[in-house]
């Protein structure tokens, strides 16, 4: 799993944090920080996360067999 985070979207609502810590921590009141390559066992709070988020700035590329780069927001996806 990649995740991407369009940090000049995010508003630092935080909300990835509480829903997934292990994979996204805030640096103070605003600066937020991720891991690119969280592991599979993080995958669906990862998911919930992106879901969770109120400007829609993650995005994970979730789809196996899909090249690297193709992001798509976890809202859109269908699967």
């Amino acid at each position: 799993m990649r995740v991407v985070v369009d940090l000049s979207r995010c508003e630092g609502y935080a909300q990835c944090a509480f829903l997934a810590p292990d994979a996204f921590r805030m640096h103070g009141e605003e600066a937020l920080m991720y891991d690119p390559n969280p592991d599979d066992a993080q995958r669906e709070r990862v998911l919930r996360a992106a879901a969770a988020c109120p400007v829609q700035a993650i995005l994970v590329d979730r789809l196996e067999g899909r090249p690297a780069g193709r992001d798509v927001p976890v809202a859109a996806s269908t699967s």
